[in-house]
């Protein structure tokens, strides 16, 4: 019998059924004649150049790759030298924005806003700007909030600001977050709501709301949002309600994250959560959506959703036990490749799909399977066949993988290894014989780490029925 491995099922302490998403490794659908989709293993991250500081945000512009990191804004080359055109201050853990125009690239920073020209870095020093928490630049304004209001600079001089061009965000009384840009409308991401101004013009502030446009759902901090399938992508909620990932776009919310999505952000408090990052990547036929969590990142695939008609989740983490912080962030576009950042040091690399370690650093993979059930009959597990495209790991290696299964979701049996092949053995079948009984139910789990860069197509079960 075939036993889907896409996504698991597991129990925690209370009488719950969850779902086990798959850990370091990217659900693929394709149908191959085996089965209707594929795991493989998650791009890997290599190392290529050393900044002068954390890295904080990126963005390509006119064809190259500006980063804040610590608080220099920089230039990554191709080869990953990085270059330091200036300061844009601290502190240094927190997350910047960068946008921009024709002729400049803005950076909201600390608090601040600074333009870069293509030969000089300068402060914008008007009193009127107030604090700026975030920037976007739309028809030639560039746009600012600093938790009240919504500023924008002159059209003729974007170091100005005139206060009586000052706009605002009233449906609710709730601090304004956050500025995005989606089909030349500006949306402005409250707590717990979200409006849509567009551009008419006027002496005044030129933008005016689009009454029939608000979501009445916000966002819980400035970066928990981006554009994602011509949509607002958020973390956040409405009013007295608890936090979901949602897409947001004509006046409607829809939301994206399942109950097991759900539970894990029960684990954060609000305050945890105001510093998640969300961007996308459209990679290779994924439309994916990265939520950076403070312990392991979730990524929702939009494209593999739609052709599996189910919610497609998978986790990644730069850990060999448990979880740990996913350490590729703020993906950039250039030079052909996606380039990143590293959240915990000074070092910038990029994704590769040949590899599956991270900085050079082992880390682990794991997923589990749904309930094989025998209809309360019992039932003897005489062989498991992972179908798997071997072959594919390091000269001299012959890595381990095991498997173990529980019979109420939350126990589990000792790890039972097999090896994978070395390089170029790509006929090699993964097989474990005399697998043990269930009376009821069962899961199965499987584990490895990223010497095994092997992808798994399908799960083969040979198993006797019992007769109660």
């Amino acid at each position: 019998m075939q036993i889907p491995i896409l996504s698991g099922i597991y129990s925690d302490n209370g009488p719950d059924l969850r779902t086990s998403y798959p850990v370091n490794l990217v659900p693929v659908p394709k149908n191959s004649g085996i089965g209707a989709g594929f795991l493989r293993p998650a791009d890997g991250i290599v190392s290529n150049g050393t900044g002068p500081g954390v890295d904080r945000g990126g963005i390509n512009w006119n064809g190259a790759c500006y980063r804040v990191m610590g608080t220099k804004l920089v230039t990554v080359a191709s080869n990953g030298a990085v270059t330091v055109l200036g300061d844009v201050g601290g502190p240094v853990d927190s997350l910047v924005t960068l946008d921009y125009s024709f002729d400049r690239l803005a950076i909201a920073s600390g608090g601040s806003l600074y333009y870069w020209n293509g030969t000089t870095l300068t402060q914008v020093t008007d009193p009127d700007l107030g604090v700026v928490l975030d920037v976007v630049f739309v028809d030639g304004y560039f746009m600012t909030t600093d938790g009240t209001s919504l500023v924008v600079t002159e059209l003729t001089d974007p170091t100005q600001v005139n206060p009586l061009k000052y706009g605002s965000s009233e449906v609710d009384p709730d601090p304004l977050l956050a500025v995005l840009k989606l089909r030349n409308e500006v949306y402005a991401l409250n707590r717990n709501t979200i409006e849509v101004f567009d551009n008419v013009g006027g002496d005044f502030f030129p933008f005016s709301r689009i009454d029939g446009a608000q979501i009445t759902k916000g966002v819980i901090g400035t970066h928990a949002c981006c554009v994602y399938l011509e949509m607002i992508a958020f973390l956040g909620s409405g009013r007295n309600e608890a936090p979901g990932i949602y897409l947001g776009a004509n006046a409607q919310a829809q939301k994206i994250s399942t109950q097991e999505i759900d539970d894990i952000l029960l684990n954060y408090t609000e305050a945890e959560l105001s510093e998640v990052k969300l961007e996308a990547r459209n990679d290779k036929a994924h439309q994916q959506l990265y939520i950076h969590l403070p312990d392991r990142t979730v990524v929702y695939d939009g494209a593999a959703s739609q052709e599996l008609e189910q919610a497609v989740w998978f986790t990644l983490t730069t850990s060999t036990n448990g979880f740990s912080q996913y350490r590729a962030k703020n993906m950039v576009w250039a030079y052909d490749r996606w380039l990143v950042g590293d959240p915990q040091s000074s070092s910038v690399g990029y994704l590769i799909d040949t590899i599956s370690t991270h900085w050079g650093q082992i880390v682990r993979w794991e997923f589990g399977t749904m309930i094989v059930y025998n209809e309360s009959n019992g039932a003897i597990f005489n062989r498991l066949e992972l179908v798997s495209l071997p072959g594919r790991v390091a000269l001299g290696a012959n890595p381990i993988i095991t498997t173990s299964y529980s019979l109420d979701g939350l126990s589990w049996s000792q790890d039972r290894p097999i090896r994978v092949g070395t390089i170029g053995d790509t006929k090699k079948r993964l097989v474990w014989f005399q697998q043990g009984a269930m009376r009821n139910w069962r899961i199965q789990r499987f584990r490895g780490d990223s010497q095994a860069h092997v992808s798994f197509v399908r799960l083969e079960a040979q198993i006797e029925g019992l007769v109660n």
